[in-house]
This record gives structure tokens, sequence and C-alpha cells, in this order.
């Protein structure tokens, strides 16, 4: 697990233990899961670059074929994160919470649709009792 920079909000240690407790959810014992924080111009040029899509996107995954472990590369962007928090009333922490456990479920091989029904699919539901059970754990 490494955890690349980072966002004021929410410690080192917190990213790891909510990446180790999503990955230990999901019976991935066997896995490698960067996570690191862009800013919003390194974040534009890599969604120009990977996705082919146009901006600052909150998060990006990658899961790499490897024949013994899991392994992947989280992408979160704590200035979009932070914009999507005010919109939302929710706390930065909390929003970069959700936005990293919802990187590792790409990284797990959840998907889900990209239009108006995504917070309806099986993976935003994951996620959301994912990020309430560990935003109540007090780890940030």
């Amino acid at each position: 697990m490494t955890v690349a920079a980072r966002a004021p909000e929410v410690s080192r240690r917190a990213v790891e233990a909510w990446v180790r407790s999503v990955l230990a959810d999901e019976g991935k014992r066997r896995a490698s899961v960067s996570v690191t924080f862009l800013t919003e111009a390194r974040m534009e040029a890599l969604n120009r670059s990977a996705r082919q899509r146009a901006g600052a996107t909150d998060v990006i995954a990658f899961r790499f074929d490897h024949p013994k472990a899991l392994v992947g590369d989280v992408y979160v962007c704590p200035a979009v994160a932070r914009r999507a928090a005010r919109n939302e009333g929710v706390a930065a922490a909390q929003e970069l919470l959700r936005l990293v456990v919802h990187g590792v479920l790409h990284v797990c091989g959840h998907e889900h649709p990209n239009d108006d029904s995504r917070t309806r699919s099986t993976m935003w539901k994951l996620q959301e009792r994912y990020v309430q059970r560990l935003a109540g754990s007090g780890v940030t």
C-alpha cells in the first residue's frame, strides 16, 4: 500500500486504513493499491491522456493485470473533492473518503453506469455502505 502526496483534510494513516478495510471486506488478501492525491492541473492532464476527457475529474482508478495479486492505482483530486463536498453539504474529509473507496472498488472490479442511474447502482450502494461505516470509525 502506498499513499503518495496527501490532502490536508485526511491523514496518510486514515487513507491506508480505508483502503485496507475495503480490500479486506472485498476478500482481496493479496493486493497492492496506491493512492495518489493530484493537483487539479495534474488530474486534468491524466484525465485527458488516460480517458480522452477534458477537465479535472474527482477520481480515476486503474487495475493492472498481475498473475498473483490485485494491483491498482487510485488518483484523487482534492480540489475537485472540496467543491463537490461544498455542493453536497458534506465535510471535505468525507468526500475524500468516498472517492478513495470509489477508486478502490473500481480496482476490485466493480463498475457502475456512467449516466444518471449511477447513484442507484449496486456499486454506488456498496460504496455508500463503506463510507458510512468508515466515516463512523473516526479515522481521518
